[in-house]
């Protein structure tokens, strides 16, 4: 099943995200929009984990060379 962001929360995200000083962390983006497929863990051998989908969408929007590279291994 697949969620939809939350109205309310993309109009603020659209709002912040023209200005050079927005930053959203994994965790907030998780928090905000009931994400499912990425989980961020805070401390020691902490970090964000994402489905295997997720990661080729980012690794896409990184650079088509950078998904190709990641798809070959």
């Amino acid at each position: 099943m697949i969620q939809t962001l939350n109205p309310s929360n993309s109009r603020g995200f659209k709002k912040q995200a023209g200005a050079n000083a927005f930053t959203i962390s994994p965790k907030k983006w998780i928090e905000a929009t009931d994400a499912i497929g990425i989980v961020s863990k805070a401390g020691r051998y902490g970090g964000t984990y994402a489905h295997s989908d997720i990661a080729m969408s980012f690794a896409t929007w990184i650079s088509p060379e950078f998904q190709l590279y990641i798809m070959k291994d």
